[in-house]
């Protein structure tokens, strides 16, 4: 199904063509053209049924006997084809929030996610022919395409290069968003963002997740630490032998080395030992 425009004309028109109808109908009668006055009559009875008022941002899908004859998209009041039924559908912005879904992420580890999805519909035939309750549709399609992004990626991680849930809301919610508006376009509906609002580890694995993410992060910082005391030690040594200050032989470059690491690597500040003899 794809939306189409349905016939329709100036409501006000309408109604002031009905009121000639019957207004000849009743003359008619006073005439005691009886026939005529009666077929006018149903005729006025008829078109009457045609009439229908559309709210801002709504649309009425006319249907005649089981036949889709279009969408009406303009507000205000109208006369379109008479015995026909008016189905409304809702063109406002509309938000859904998720239940918190308990899913396995990349790495299997059980978390908690919910997300917002923030919608509307652009195509009144499809939302109301192609599926059969386009709001259910979008819950269930959103829920499944949660779960679908939520188990290609890890919850965390301490690698840049690498894309988490927790570290990349925006990367995350750009995939959300395009997963769920394939999944959506069949019932006629733009999604206009799709965004986490809870992301946390399930309760049974919490306390021990948060001891591993302790953990990863002082191993983290640590081999930042060592990098940069090595690089600082190398730049002191290289230094020192440039300008010539001192003359350092194999022996005391490594002994120098390994004091600037103790120093720069210690949880504790540096105790400096003062050599006041001999450098030998």
């Amino acid at each position: 199904m794809k939306e189409t425009r349905a016939w329709s004309m100036n409501g006000y028109l309408g109604i002031l063509i009905l009121v000639l109808l019957i207004g000849s109908a009743a003359f008619l009668a006073w005439k005691q053209q009886w026939i005529l006055a009666v077929i006018i009559f149903l005729v006025a009875a008829v078109l009457a049924t045609g009439i229908t008022i559309v709210q801002p941002n709504q649309a009425k899908v006319v249907i005649f006997f089981g036949k889709y004859l279009g969408s009406i998209r303009e507000s205000g009041l109208f006369l379109t084809v008479p015995l026909t039924v008016r189905d409304t559908i809702s063109l406002r912005v509309r938000n859904f929030n998720s239940n918190k879904l308990k899913v396995n992420d990349v790495l299997g580890n059980p978390i908690e996610i919910a997300v917002v999805v923030v919608f509307k519909v652009v195509d009144s035939a499809k939302a109301r022919f192609d599926v059969e309750d386009y709001e259910q549709f979008v819950e269930i399609q959103s829920e499944t395409a949660i779960r679908h992004v939520a188990t290609k990626y890890p919850y965390d991680a301490f690698e840049d290069e690498e894309i988490t849930l927790r570290g990349n809301p925006e990367e995350i919610s750009s995939e959300l968003t395009k997963n769920l508006q394939e999944r959506l376009n069949v019932a006629g509906v733009e999604v206009i963002e799709a965004r986490l609002t809870h992301l946390a580890y399930s309760t049974e694995i919490a306390s021990a997740m948060l001891q591993r993410q302790q953990a990863a992060a002082i191993l983290s910082a640590r081999q930042k630490i060592v990098s940069g005391a090595v690089s600082m030690a190398q730049m002191a040594v290289q230094q020192l032998q440039e300008s010539g200050t001192v003359e350092l032989d194999e022996e005391r470059k490594v002994n120098m080395v390994n004091n600037l690491l103790v120093a720069i690597i210690s949880d504790r500040g540096a105790q400096p030992v003062i050599n006041a003899g001999s450098l030998y």
